[in-house]
């Protein structure tokens, strides 16, 4: 991509874009079927509400252990193969949910978060590579605008479906829509993947080597400024993973309403998340100041849930939906400006490996959350607790955001 070709520059990026964002959807797509069909799933199956945690946990391993383990393979099959492969994988792990077994349950969600694994460190490196920097935090921003849009087609397409047709029916969407992706992006993966390294090994000792596994926390560890960007994202991913977990089954069990009405909600969610990320990243380009701005987003993050911690039976419907627009701003905008912090905090050649990293420790927000969520509510019944966690670790995030900056290295 030429400097003395400024069209052609521009025509790169914008490709690269359109990709990472159909990608990005089709992957957030997946990773939504199980908390969105999960109450549909519970009613058959005799689940109780806090199954839906233990399922959104086992979609973050997955994710894990791809970010742990999966660099071999972005730099042998290249950043866009590598999230086609996934998103095949995906597709498999949702035939999955179709035994009535909850271990296969288990096993689908794992799967559908190991083929999530590769959006992060494979858009980017792209982007990166391709992206202004005058406009980065706008332009990983609209690509992380596709998680949110993956979650509206969830929302709003696969209740219905279900109610009309039955749950195992809706899946048939998700399947269809992905391969769709995965034909639509093949003919930007030649120019995208052109420096793959077609000689890297893909042996199981390859992948559990010391030296693989350690890589991309390794790239972390080595900057004081990275290592406080991945904490305050593992505290903002807290609110953001139990939000998305349990606002489904929270509509359904505490205000009693329809799995359609309660989709709508959470569709709403998703679709000020749209908004809300563009607008942050324009944001964090026009004044330069991203860091102060996660900081923000935290506490906007841990006011919004204990807002939710309050809600009730008595809320009206209308009331609920204005809250979860406000939670999609302040709880689910703040991935793109935080991923391209990370990308600017780090050398160029460690972006892949960096943003593994720093996207490892943020999952292990994801993870964590749902589970302890999910306990919390085996032992009490009650969701306002989890809630409150929620709001504690949106304020530790603008406690941390508010620590002198360090350069990286």
């Amino acid at each position: 991509m030429p400097a003395s070709k400024p069209a052609d520059h521009e025509s790169s990026w914008l490709t690269a874009l359109v990709t990472m964002v159909a990608v990005q959807m089709a992957t957030a797509f997946l990773s939504r079927i199980p908390p969105t069909l999960a109450p549909a799933l519970a009613a058959e199956r005799g689940w109780s509400d806090a199954v839906v945690g233990y399922l959104a946990s086992m979609n973050t391993l997955g994710s894990i252990l791809f970010l742990a383990l999966g660099a071999p393979f972005l730099r042998r099959l290249g950043s866009v193969r590598a999230l086609q492969a996934g998103l095949l994988l995906g597709v498999f792990g949702v035939t999955l949910l179709l035994p009535p077994f909850s271990a296969t349950a288990a096993m689908a969600s794992l799967l559908i978060g190991l083929g999530y694994g590769p959006s992060s460190p494979a858009g980017n490196d792209v982007l990166h590579r391709t992206a202004p920097p005058q406009r980065r935090a706008m332009i990983f921003s609209i690509k992380q605008a596709g998680v949110p849009m993956g979650g509206i087609i969830a929302g709003l397409v696969l209740p219905p479906i279900a109610a009309a047709f039955g749950w195992r029916i809706s899946l048939l969407v998700p399947g269809l829509f992905v391969l769709a992706i995965i034909l639509a992006v093949q003919p930007m993966r030649a120019g995208l993947d052109a420096g793959r390294k077609r000689d890297e090994a893909l042996t199981l000792r390859a992948l559990f080597s010391p030296a693989n596994i350690v890589s991309s926390l390794s790239a972390v560890m080595a900057s004081a400024s990275l290592i406080r960007l991945a904490a305050a994202g593992a505290c903002l991913a807290v609110g953001q993973g139990i939000w998305f977990a349990y606002l489904m089954t929270f509509a359904v069990s505490v205000l009693s309403y329809d799995l359609k009405a309660a989709g709508v909600a959470f569709a709403i969610m998703q679709a000020t998340s749209v908004i809300g990320r563009i607008f942050l990243g324009w944001l964090a380009d026009r004044y330069g100041s991203p860091r102060r701005l996660l900081g923000l987003i935290g506490l906007a993050s841990g006011l919004t849930s204990l807002v939710m911690a309050f809600v009730g039976p008595s809320w009206a419907f209308p009331a609920f939906c204005a809250l979860t627009a406000v939670a999609g701003i302040s709880v689910s905008s703040w991935n793109g400006v935080h991923l391209s912090e990370i990308a600017r905090a780090c050398p160029s050649h460690l972006v892949r490996e960096a943003s593994a990293g720093a996207t490892l420790i943020i999952f292990l927000g994801y993870v964590v959350a749902p589970a302890m969520f999910a306990l919390l509510l085996t032992l009490t019944g009650r969701f306002d607790i989890g809630f409150l966690v929620c709001a504690c670790s949106g304020a530790l995030c603008f406690a941390i955001m508010q620590a002198p900056k360090h350069q990286s290295g």
